[in-house]
């Protein structure tokens, strides 16, 4: 299971990080769109765990990035805010699988991630 973790909140993508990898998953982290883009371009990942609200760059760009690139790969969008609260966001990321707040306990978060993984 590969997966990419673009999170502002470099100590919150280290404790998904490590959740994830008690389950076997190899993660990468970045912190922003360009590394994120660099990522996606050089690795295959099977899910991407993305904060909608990057501090740089826009999380769609990603996602669209992404689903060019990698079109198989799901994406779970997660945020701090009620940006997208009414579901829209799956209209916006065609390869969008969930939308959990920022919140969700970490091993609420890996559990999504494995599930989603293997249906990859």
């Amino acid at each position: 299971m590969r997966v990419l973790i673009v999170e502002n909140q470099i100590g919150l993508a280290q404790i998904w990080k490590g959740h994830l990898e008690r389950l076997g998953a190899d993660v990468a982290v970045a912190d922003s769109q360009d590394a994120a883009i660099d990522l996606i371009a050089q690795s295959p990942f099977d899910v991407i765990v993305l904060d909608l609200l990057l501090h740089m760059g826009s999380a769609l760009a990603v996602s669209d990035f992404a689903q060019y690139r990698q079109p198989d790969a799901r994406v779970i969008f997660v945020t701090n805010t009620s940006f997208f609260s009414d579901g829209s966001i799956f209209k916006h990321s065609a390869n969008a699988c969930a939308f959990l707040p920022s919140s969700t306990p970490p091993s609420d978060l890996a559990t999504m991630v494995e599930h989603y993984a293997q249906m990859h």
